[in-house]
């Protein structure tokens, strides 16, 4: 059964309850602060990832942000933001910043629904799977330019080489 299957029989949608549903049926631990929004964690292999979803129904916008901590040195800022740059320059849906006095990495993305389109649950999952593993890719790039003498442009290299095989 897909996870779409769920919502067949709902005349109205909200898009908080799908992505409710959806961390119910990942079994990721999450929290619902509001009728329009939602906080959880999602493991990842690098991290455990703080994602929050909220709706504006006056935009009419599904927002995400996916958060970790990281505190690079003061003076390897210039070059973090140099390697965010590169990053969402790879990046064709979200962006990555960084906020200084919260100390957290951030990707964030907006779902605009304008004229009353609903996001589906496949659509919502992509979103959540996607800032993810998003965040997963260039982790390493971050902190190898924050604790590391490497450039921007080496520590690149890591988060855009391909593996191959399993381990």
């Amino acid at each position: 059964m897909s996870i779409a299957e769920d919502f067949l029989h709902t005349d109205e949608l909200h898009p908080i309850d799908i992505v409710e549903t959806l961390a119910e049926h990942h079994a990721w631990d999450f929290d619902r602060i509001t009728e329009d929004q939602i906080a959880m964690a999602v493991e990842g292999q690098w991290r455990t990832y703080s994602i929050t979803l909220a709706w504006s129904s006056q935009d009419e916008t599904l927002r995400l942000i996916c958060t970790f901590e990281m505190e690079p040195p003061e003076g390897r800022m210039a070059e973090l933001y140099e390697t965010l740059n590169r990053t969402n320059d790879l990046c064709w849906a979200g962006a990555f910043t960084y906020w200084v006095e919260q100390k957290l990495m951030v990707w964030r993305y907006g779902l605009v629904l304008a004229g009353g389109q609903i996001a589906g649950p496949e659509q919502i999952d992509r979103l959540i799977t996607t800032a993810v593993t998003t965040a997963e890719r260039f982790y390493p790039a971050f902190q190898l330019v924050a604790w590391s003498d490497q450039t921007p442009a080496q520590a690149m290299q890591v988060a855009i080489a391909e593996a191959y095989g399993r381990a």
